[in-house]
């Protein structure tokens, strides 16, 4: 539950969601901080405080390579957030009490 608060709460803030979707568009590949501030026009030093926050919340990682600093988004964090918030989707529901509730479902 701790883990879940850190990152809805990290996630809350306007410029981080922005930059989290950025970040996981590049998936696999990465993203360099350059390129984030450029694209979404931020000052380096705003960035560096931001992908501090998503970093300690567990959102994103980094790898160094000599003086290029890349990130990456945890999309197993953000998965285990999904099944966090639905884990007990509409088991309150008398009408569905036999089947189990679908992702696409509209409650």
């Amino acid at each position: 539950m701790y883990e879940a608060c850190e990152a809805f709460s990290s996630l809350s803030q306007e410029t981080r969601l922005k930059v989290y979707k950025l970040i996981i568009e590049h998936g696999k590949d990465g993203v360099n901080p350059k390129v984030i501030a450029e694209e979404l026009k931020i000052p380096d030093n705003t960035l560096s405080f931001h992908l501090s926050h998503m970093s300690r919340a567990g959102l994103v990682s980094s790898e160094k390579s000599g003086r290029m600093i890349t990130y990456f988004a945890n999309t197993k964090l953000m998965n285990s957030l999904v099944e966090f918030l639905l884990e007990n989707c509409c088991a309150r529901e008398e009408k569905s009490k036999s089947k189990k509730c679908r992702i696409e479902r509209k409650c």
